[in-house]
């Protein structure tokens, strides 16, 4: 028996990767599922079947086009109705893999549909879980996401997911190893370790909703405590997990559709298609197409892409560095963005060797700021984190997440100039050429963040540590 943790940073998702005597199982696959079929190659194992935690909200599995090419069923825990062929497994069934065996324990709360996989070695011994979204390390599952499918109220939920917990999970051995799909990061929980690997027994000390003398009205209410909007983009990657989505071949050969200049500009004219310029922020701000809008590669693309576009049929042109097209095409289909019109060829320098308008980003180094700013009178905008905020921030600053500027942009006066900052300059930028896209101009953006304007003279509240803020 080989377990395997495929973890994908980006989205701070794990899929796993079973096989036992020449078979195979996968657990919540990622959308590309070439990576997977290559490996089922070269290790001579036949994929048996696809098991699917719940109705995933924040990525688009690829259980779809996994099952296609390998012909091995997509499998669902009790109440599941995805509108395509699956096994729609009962409480307690067990599924064999070569040697071992692997358990349904329905386990709903985070959404009525999850399920936990408890995996038995070829003894017959409890060996793992694979949670899902109903256990993390650390943490649970928000309960908050799926009240309008299940008719139910979030405390309602909660309360189904605190008798999971405890019916289902917290009655295993304490040595079964603790699979869960997400880590620190994820937008589907709160106060995620950044430890992707536990046990029952670790989880039972240090787990806040594990604690043994937890009454059901204490787990409701700190779960619910802090939960800040799910992205809008959740709930229309639901919809396509559970009605189906284009093959991910054909969202690659349609996104790797090479623009000229002419025809990228043409395209940008006719459409109101979305002009994501996915480079480094330290380039963008030099020279970009004027209303294009830089959320760069390096960093949380994908989730800020879902969060901040919201809209997965946005019709989207790529501006990126060269080689990084399919990179950056694989990326966005995770979250569910499949309509992608093309890439500018050549990248943004065919744009400017062409002689087409470019735009720029007033920046300023974080001493430049300490000099000329004047607390109390200037106003300064932190886009971090509710958390990040409280924890230390530059006194008389404003906090406005950046997840939140689709709400809060309206409140800005355009005439009244501010400064803008996040942690290091990588969501400073993805807000400035928002807002610069939006006839905002009046403002300055600070290199490196608060973690340079720390290092100024510069007045902060005191630092309070955040695992104590949540």
């Amino acid at each position: 028996m080989q377990i395997e943790q495929i973890y994908t940073g980006c989205l701070a998702q794990g899929a796993y990767y079973i096989t036992s005597n020449g078979e195979a199982a996968i657990i919540d696959p990622l959308r590309e599922v070439h990576p997977y079929l290559d490996r089922l190659e070269r290790d001579g194992v036949t994929l048996k079947y696809i098991f699917e935690t719940h109705f995933h909200a924040d990525f688009v599995s690829g259980h779809l086009d996994l099952s296609k090419k390998t012909g091995a069923p997509i499998v669902y825990g009790p109440t599941a109705s995805p509108e395509f062929d699956a096994i729609i497994a009962e409480d307690n069934q067990v599924f064999q893999i070569g040697d071992v065996t692997l358990k349904v324990l329905h386990t709903p709360g985070h959404t009525m549909e999850s399920t936990t996989y408890l995996l038995l070695d070829e003894s017959g011994k409890e060996h793992a879980i694979f949670s899902g979204d109903t256990l993390f390390i650390g943490d649970v599952g928000r309960p908050d996401l799926a009240q309008k499918a299940a008719n139910l109220t979030q405390e309602q939920l909660a309360a189904t997911l605190y008798h999971s917990l405890r019916d289902k999970i917290m009655t295993l051995p304490d040595d079964v190893i603790v699979y869960p799909a997400h880590g620190a990061g994820s937008a589907c929980g709160k106060n995620m370790s950044k430890e992707t690997v536990s046990t029952i027994g670790e989880q039972k000390q240090k787990n806040y909703a594990l604690r043994a003398s937890m009454t059901e009205t204490e787990f409701v209410s700190e779960v619910l405590d802090g939960l800040t909007p799910p992205p809008a983009y959740f709930g229309m990657n639901v919809a396509m997990n559970k009605t189906g989505y284009n093959s991910f071949d054909n969202v690659m050969n349609e996104g790797m559709h090479a623009l000229s200049v002419k025809e990228f500009e043409e395209l940008a004219d006719s459409s109101d298609a979305v002009i994501l310029d996915t480079r480094n922020p330290n380039e963008f701000y030099k020279k970009h197409i004027p209303q294009s809008i830089n959320i760069g590669i390096n960093g949380d693309f994908a989730p800020w892409v879902g969060t901040l576009i919201a809209d997965v049929s946005q019709p989207i042109l790529i501006v990126c560095d060269l080689g990084k097209e399919e990179e950056t095409i694989t990326r966005l289909s995770r979250v569910g963005f499949d309509n992608i019109l093309g890439h500018l060829q050549g990248g943004f320098s065919s744009w400017e060797t062409s002689g087409k308008e470019t735009d720029t980003v007033k920046r300023i180094t974080a001493e430049q700021f300490a000099q000329e700013v004047k607390i109390g009178e200037d106003k300064v905008i932190d886009i971090r984190k509710e958390g990040e905020y409280s924890a230390e921030h530059l006194d008389e600053a404003y906090s406005k997440p950046l997840a939140y500027i689709n709400n809060w942009i309206n409140e800005i006066d355009p005439q009244e100039h501010f400064y803008i900052h996040c942690a290091g300059g990588y969501r400073s930028m993805i807000a400035a050429s928002i807002l610069q896209a939006r006839g905002y101009r009046n403002f300055t953006e600070i290199e490196g963040g608060f973690n340079a304007i720390s290092k100024t003279g510069l007045p902060k509240s005191d630092f309070v540590c955040q695992s104590k803020v949540l």
